[in-house]
C-alpha cells in the first residue's frame, strides 16, 4: 500500500501556516508576560526548575553508562547538583526569581564588557559602532538591575522574556507572511 507524497507546496503552506500559528502564540504569551512580568517571571523560574530536574535525571542515566570511574563520579556528581537546584527552584520560586535576576545582572555585565572589546576591536571596519551601542545599553541594562535588585526581581526576567517573546513573534510573523506571498507567487 503506497500513498502519494503530497504535493511540495502543500507541505510548505501546512509549514507556513503553523509558523504563523506560532509567531501569534508568541506574540500573545509576550504580550501577557509584558502586562504581568511577576508571574512571567515565577512561571519562567518554575521552568528553569523542572529544566534543571530533566537535565540531572539524564546526567545520572548517562552517569551508568560511561565506564570510567572518574566521569562516573562527575557525572553523577553534575546530575545532583542540577536535581537539587531544580527542586530547590520549584519549591522556592520567589527567592529562586531573586537568584536568577541576580545570575542575569552579572550575565548581562560580562557581556556587555566582552561586546565593548569587540566593539574596539573591530573599528576600524563599518559597522563597529552598532556593537558598542549594544554594548553600552547591555552595561546600562546590567547596571539598573544590580542596583535596583533585590526589587528588580519582581519585574526583570518577566519583563526581558516578554520583550523577547514579543520581537521574536513579530519577527517570525513577517517572515512567514513574507514566505507565504512567495510561494503563492511561486505557485
Amino acid at each position: 500500500m503506497s500513498s502519494t507524497p503530497a504535493p511540495l507546496h502543500a507541505i510548505a503552506h501546512r509549514s507556513i501556516n503553523w509558523s504563523i500559528a506560532l509567531s501569534v502564540l508568541l506574540i500573545v504569551a509576550g504580550f501577557f508576560a509584558l502586562v504581568s512580568p511577576e508571574v512571567a517571571g515565577v512561571g519562567i523560574t518554575l521552568f528553569l526548575g523542572w529544566l534543571l530536574i530533566i537535565s540531572g535525571i539524564f546526567h545520572l542515566v548517562f552517569a551508568f553508562k560511561v565506564h570510567a570511574a572518574g566521569r562516573t563520579v562527575w557525572e553523577l556528581l553534575v546530575g545532583i547538583v542540577y536535581i537539587v537546584a531544580g527542586i530547590y527552584l520549584i519549591r522556592n520560586p520567589g527567592p529562586g526569581l531573586l537568584s536568577l535576576t541576580l545570575v542575569l545582572a552579572v550575565y548581562l555585565f560580562f557581556e556587555g564588557i566582552f561586546e565593548l572589546v569587540l566593539a574596539f576591536q573591530l573599528r576600524p571596519h563599518s559597522g563597529w559602532g552598532w556593537t558598542l551601542f549594544d554594548a553600552i545599553i547591555t552595561l546600562i541594562l546590567a547596571i539598573m538591575i544590580w542596583r535596583s535588585w533585590p526589587y528588580s526581581s519582581v519585574w526583570v526576567v518577566g519583563t526581558l522574556v516578554g520583550i523577547s517573546m514579543l520581537f521574536s513573534g513579530f519577527s517570525r510573523l513577517m517572515l512567514s507572511l513574507s514566505a507565504r506571498r512567495v510561494l503563492k507567487q511561486a505557485f
